[in-house]
């Protein structure tokens, strides 16, 4: 069985013709049918009605996924080694981290390193863990300390720490005193907002779920919007809602009787070997600026890297 014999088992079957097949394929006709006789005897059954229509036997639609994953698998494999000429990075990150960490580092990487490819893939933590796991990417940036017991061999390259502002809508703030008390917070706004991307839930998030009216569950994104709208207040990541505090669309609250919050983030690899690829390392140090740009740096195993743009 070969590439050329499954593809065109797939161009008859979406022809339905194998005067159409060998058209598409830039082939003869007695090539298509030749090709089939291949591999229908090497499979044992018959794949095609011959005939004035053609049409899939019950044995060709069942063998049908499979060619086609075989070939979306050949296909992959050809854009893998194509990009590993290049040179390639792939990183991870938690979604309500991409924008913050990932956006200025790539534009500076870029050109840095105008012909690599750059894989950048969001998620919950827990996916992103399992992408790291797979070896489906060289870098990540997520929840620290993983508690996944999956995954426990990365390496953190920096982790940062990043104030948690409990913020809110300024049309509801402005009716609160500056330090407020929770109970007279949710006597204006009964609606808590909660972000899910905690690995573990402080132990403010759980007192402001307990105490709301009522709580919703919402990516960081709607959660911000839902927030600006004055229909909820919540806590957020400061590299979430830095903007909207600038520009005066959120006012961070700081409740007397709620303990501030803040979260740890890690730039991790999935080993130290991978650095020795220039690509992967030069794009690991530009993550690293905006790392130290948007919380204080707790840990920095790139002491060795100038953590400066060049």
């Amino acid at each position: 069985m070969d590439i050329e014999q499954l593809r065109t088992s797939d161009r008859i079957a979406r022809d339905l013709s194998f005067t159409k097949a060998a058209a598409r394929l830039n082939v003869t006709q007695a090539t298509v049918s030749m090709r089939m006789r291949a591999l229908e005897d090497l499979l044992g059954v018959s794949l095609f009605h011959r005939g004035r229509v053609v049409s899939l036997t019950d044995q060709g639609q069942t063998f049908l996924p499979y060619a086609r994953r075989m070939l979306n698998a050949t296909h992959e494999a050809n854009a893998a080694l194509r990009r590993s000429e290049r040179g390639s990075v792939s990183i991870v990150c938690l979604r309500s981290m991409v924008s913050a960490l990932i956006t200025d580092a790539l534009i500076r990487y870029q050109h840095i390193h105008p012909g690599v490819d750059i894989a950048v893939h969001e998620g919950k933590h827990t996916h992103l863990t399992a992408m790291l796991h797979e070896r489906r990417a060289e870098l990540g940036i997520i929840a620290w300390p993983n508690l996944d017991s999956l995954v426990t061999d990365l390496v953190p390259l920096m982790v940062m720490r990043e104030h948690v502002p409990l913020v809110i809508a300024p049309c509801i703030a402005q009716h609160l005193p500056p330090s407020p008390t929770l109970a007279e917070i949710i006597a204006l706004q009964p609606r808590a907002i909660s972000v899910s991307w905690w690995q573990v839930e402080p132990d403010s998030a759980k007192t402001i779920k307990r105490h709301a009216a009522s709580t919703i569950e919402l990516p960081t994104g709607t959660a911000r919007r839902m927030a600006i709208r004055c229909e909820g207040f919540g806590l957020f990541a400061h590299s979430a809602v830095r903007d909207d505090l600038e520009a005066g669309r959120l006012v961070e609250l700081t409740p007397c009787d709620l303990e501030p919050s803040y979260r740890d983030t890690a730039l991790v690899a999935i080993s130290e070997e991978v650095l020795n690829r220039q690509a992967v390392r030069d794009f690991a140090r530009e993550v690293a600026i905006e790392c130290a740009r948007a919380g204080t740096v707790i840990e920095n195993r790139l002491d060795y890297m100038p953590l400066a743009a060049e």
